[in-house]
Formats: structure tokens, C-alpha cells, sequence
């Protein structure tokens, strides 16, 4: 799955933790900033090839030309919630809902309908309205066709809302960790819960689409809901649900 496989490894996690296994390390990581490693991605037409570090990663703007790789990762602990209550931890997060589909390696542009059906579903999956969202992480890809498609999936999957909810992508200012990136926006999602921020989408000014980008600085705001989006260089799209860890049903 690609990058989108970051998420379906907490949505295998939550699941088998539903059936009935205890507790599961789930997470992700890259490392992809080494000679060969490099070497195998200069064959991807989405990467980067600026040569200003503040100007190489521009997702949603006029100027959008690419991705740059970040190494990274995150690993969380996904239990039942009254297991983690049982042994006094902390329920920082609930896993409330995940979908996943997939358009192809075709054109940017079809994975408008794939994403916005993996929103639906992971609303669906956690019995959430699209008006409880309040902050979306995007995927952020920085392909003009593929933020096009993006900013579509949002509007058709959240309908007057998509233009209004926050939306961030703080990997711009870290790069694109693959499959890790999603783990560490899933990361920031759940910091961003606890402690009431909105992080920013850094080196980002000239929004091009009808978004509500944080950009800038960190904006205030109660986040009781988070959507995190993820996209594959090969065609998979990936939605995850988290809600606060005081409220849902499964940690």
C-alpha cells in the first residue's frame, strides 16, 4: 500500500485487538536518506527537484513542484480501552474508524473519488458526521493534479464542511516519510487533541484551493476529532478517524 500502509497497519492493529488479542506494537518507519535509497527514488515524477530547501515542498500553492523524503517514524500501543483502564495507562487516542481503497497507478486525478470513498468509509466505520471533523491532516503531496485531487476529495466527502475544517500538512516543513509520514501525522494528531493546537503547514503562503490551510503559526482550537488522510505513489488511499481519548469506544 505504499504510503497509505502506514494507517492500514493501526486499522490490522485495532482490528485484531477487536477480536480479541491483548495488545499490538503498531507502527511504522523509513529510512529512505542513503545512496541506494535515493538512487531507487529518482525514478519517481513526483519528487522534488528544487534546489531552496523552503521553496523544495509546497503542497496546495501555485508554486507546488514535488515531495521531498524524510526519515522518521511512529510506533503506538493499540489495546482494548478497558484493558489499557484495567493497568491504569493513559487512553491518549481512540482508533474510531479506518477505510482503504484503491485507484491505480494511473493519474493523479482518479484518486479524487478512491480518497473521498476512504473518507466516507472511515466516517461511516466510526459513526461520525463530517461536521464533527475538526481538523484534517493531508496528505499533502504537492503534485498540482494531486492536490487538485485532494482538495476534491474533501469537498465531495465532507461536503460544506470540507472548506471549512482546518487542514494541515506539518510534513512539509519534515518531508514525506513514505509510509512513516502518516504515523507521524497520526502522532501530531494525537498531541494535537491533548494540548489544543492546530500545527502549521510550514513554507506554505499562496493557497491555490478552497481550503482553510493552517499556515504560518499554530492556531488554538478544541480538537476532539481528527481525520488523517494518506495517499501511495502506486494508486492506495488510506482514512483514518481518531477521537480524543476521553471520548469512542476503542483505543
Amino acid at each position: 500500500a505504499d504510503e497509505a500502509g502506514g494507517l492500514d497497519a493501526l486499522a490490522h492493529a485495532a482490528r485484531a485487538v477487536r477480536r480479541g488479542t491483548d495488545v499490538i506494537v503498531a507502527g511504522s518507519t523509513e529510512a529512505p536518506i542513503a545512496p541506494y535509497s535515493v538512487v531507487c527514488q529518482l525514478g519517481y515524477e513526483e519528487l522534488s527537484t528544487a534546489d531552496d530547501p523552503a521553496r523544495a515542498y509546497r503542497p496546495f500553492t501555485s508554486s507546488a513542484c514535488g515531495f521531498v523524503p524524510a526519515e522518521g517514524g511512529a510506533m503506538l500501543v493499540v489495546e482494548a480501552e478497558e484493558t489499557a483502564r484495567a493497568r491504569d495507562a493513559r487512553v491518549r487516542a481512540h482508533l474510531a474508524g479506518h477505510a482503504a481503497t484503491f485507484t491505480g497507478a494511473s493519474r493523479w486525478e482518479d484518486s479524487a473519488e478512491g480518497l473521498a470513498q476512504a473518507v466516507r468509509g472511515a466516517l461511516a466505520e466510526a459513526e461520525c458526521a463530517p461536521e464533527e471533523i475538526d481538523v484534517v491532516f493531508a496528505d499533502a503531496l504537492g503534485v498540482p493534479s494531486a492536490d487538485r485531487a485532494e482538495a476534491r476529495a474533501l469537498a465531495d466527502a465532507l461536503g460544506a464542511h470540507g472548506t471549512r475544517v482546518p487542514v494541515t500538512a506539518p510534513k512539509t516543513g519534515i518531508g514525506r516519510g513514505y509510509c512513516a509520514g502518516p504515523l507521524m501525522d497520526v502522532a501530531a494528531a494525537v498531541l494535537s487533541m491533548e494540548h489544543g493546537v492546530i500545527p502549521p503547514t510550514p513554507n506554505v503562503f499562496d493557497i491555490c484551493y478552497d481550503l482553510d490551510l493552517v499556515t504560518g503559526r499554530a492556531r488554538t482550537a478544541e480538537v476532539r476529532t481528527a481525520l488523517v488522510l494518506s495517499r501511495g505513489l502506486m494508486g492506495s488511499n488510506s482514512a483514518l478517524v481518531l477521537r480524543h481519548g476521553a471520548t469512542g469506544a476503542s483505543s
